[in-house]
């Protein structure tokens, strides 16, 4: 058996233990998110923007399926889909030809599901199925990298940001934003990695916007760019600056956000809560004095199969546990640092880092500075 199949195995007989403790009858994973995790990397997307995709998982106590339809499915097994799982394709214009399919598998059973819906009725019965949500344990195995997936991610990881730092030691000042968040895509998609996001904001609008989409502005003297890219389901998130002489004020701002992420990294360890996380941060902003710079973007929080599986806030009492992965984005107006980590038992790996970008040492750890360029 091949270390997919393998992968698969151990996380079939997972779902299957929670198939057992929920009393169902078969569990139907339809987000691009479950799908990846379920087949080891395989991915369901077609339009990239979607949550869900063109097939889906279903597994019940003794069987294993892809579903999906006939335009697909070929396609699937040759390249996307390891062989622990049987296929039921249904014609591309009859979709209730599945879901007849799936009462019969599971008996008219209860199905968990990541994306519960209401199915019609079947002419055996007079009310709808209901499926229900997947338990909170399946959840934070899904969140918890096993040993070939935190391989994966390890080479998406380095790749993400060797394309960042290609793309960024490139740049001009008379780029547009969109040209920068376009050349950003052609790097990723030239490495086989999804470009789930590009942000990027110029000179003008780099302090008045932490979620700047790209415009026609030239980027002028300094530009952001960031990257949720995705490859076998798992995002690598990372931020990068390249400066083309900015001054010395911004300088001191990203000096702040460095120092600011510091004291966060180090807190972090398995059994700590999220939104104990959340009031590191939020005590680190104050002591920095950045009074508002909490309430002005969101932090981060556990990372892997979505860009964030959980952002962390005050009510977030989620652990961390080892082999979690996590990106924490905290910013200030003009400044920002992001990468993916690993919470590994002796500490963190970074797995986006690039020792080809410019870095310093901060509390023990290389951590991204502005790419200075002319």
């Amino acid at each position: 058996m091949n270390q997919l199949s393998e992968e698969v195995s151990q996380k079939l007989e997972l779902i299957r233990n929670a198939l057992t403790e929920a009393e169902a009858q078969g569990l139907r994973l339809r987000g691009t998110d479950w799908f990846a995790w379920a087949t080891a990397g395989g991915s369901n997307t077609v339009l990239l923007t979607a949550e869900t995709g063109v097939a889906e998982v279903l597994v019940t106590a003794e069987d294993a399926w892809i579903l999906t339809d006939e335009i697909e499915a070929q396609r699937l097994k040759d390249e996307e889909i390891p062989g622990n799982f049987q296929f039921y394709v249904n014609p591309w214009a009859d979709a209730q030809k599945r879901e007849s399919f799936v009462r019969e598998a599971t008996n008219g059973g209860e199905i968990l599901s990541d994306r519960p819906s209401v199915s019609a009725p079947s002419p055996a019965r007079s009310i709808p199925h209901v499926e229900k949500r997947l338990p909170a344990s399946l959840q934070q195995h899904k969140r918890t990298l096993m040993s070939s997936e935190l391989e994966r991610y390890r080479q998406l990881g380095r790749q993400a940001s060797e394309a960042m730092t290609e793309v960024l030691k490139a740049a001009k000042p008379d780029w547009t934003e969109y040209q920068l968040a376009g050349a950003g895509a052609e790097a990723l998609w030239a490495r086989g990695i999804h470009p789930a996001l590009t942000l990027v904001a110029g000179e003008r609008r780099l302090p008045l916007y932490r979620h700047a989409t790209a415009t026609g502005e030239e980027i002028g003297r300094q530009a952001m760019l960031v990257f949720c890219a995705r490859r076998h389901g798992l995002y690598a998130n990372l931020t990068r600056f390249v400066s083309f002489g900015a001054s010395d004020e911004h300088a001191k701002l990203h000096g702040d956000v460095r120092q600011i992420e510091a004291e966060v990294l180090n807190f972090l360890k398995p059994g700590i809560a999220l939104n104990a996380v959340y009031d590191t941060l939020a005590n680190t902003y104050q002591k920095h004095g950045y009074h508002n710079a909490m309430r002005e973007h969101h932090q981060g929080g556990t990372t892997g199969y979505l860009a964030r599986e959980v952002v962390a806030n005050p009510k977030t009492n989620d652990t961390l546990e080892e082999n979690m992965a996590v990106a924490w984005n905290p910013s200030l107006p003009g400044a920002k640092i992001e990468d993916t980590f690993v919470i590994l038992d002796n500490g963190l790996e970074n797995l986006t880092f690039d020792p080809n970008f410019p870095s310093v040492e901060v509390a023990g750890r290389l951590r991204p500075v502005p790419l200075e360029i002319g």
